[in-house]
């Protein structure tokens, strides 16, 4: 399953993508376009074109999951199509796939304590 682990990384495919697209022709964009590994624990998360639809890329260590998600009214909150990637935060992803605006999600630095005892 995907999500749930606080060390999950979160990549956004900035530009929109064929939705046609299945799990292997996915896998080369990520490791031929983006230069990343698509088998890594990564998830990459892709959009489409008017931005109501996402599609989740995921190796999970035993196979690769594609989940599909399509907005019934609204759209997604993106960045700017700037080209690259943006990492989020599972936090982050999980305002992302309910349709809200995950910029708004601010995170605390996690400062180690300097002093034992």
């Amino acid at each position: 399953m995907i999500g749930g682990r606080s060390d999950l990384k979160v990549v956004l495919v900035s530009g929109p993508i064929d939705f046609r697209a299945g799990i292997n022709r996915l896998a080369s964009l990520v490791a031929n376009e983006l230069g990343r590994d698509p088998y890594s624990n990564d998830v990459f998360v892709f959009r489409s074109k008017r931005m109501d639809r996402l599609k989740l890329l995921h190796f999970d260590g035993s196979g690769t999951i594609m989940v599909t998600k399509w907005l019934e009214a609204g759209k997604f909150f993106w960045p700017p199509v700037t080209g690259g990637v943006i990492k989020l935060t599972a936090a982050q992803m999980t305002l992302l796939l309910g349709g809200m605006d995950w910029r708004r999600l601010e995170e605390n630095p996690i400062r180690k304590p300097e002093v034992a005892g």
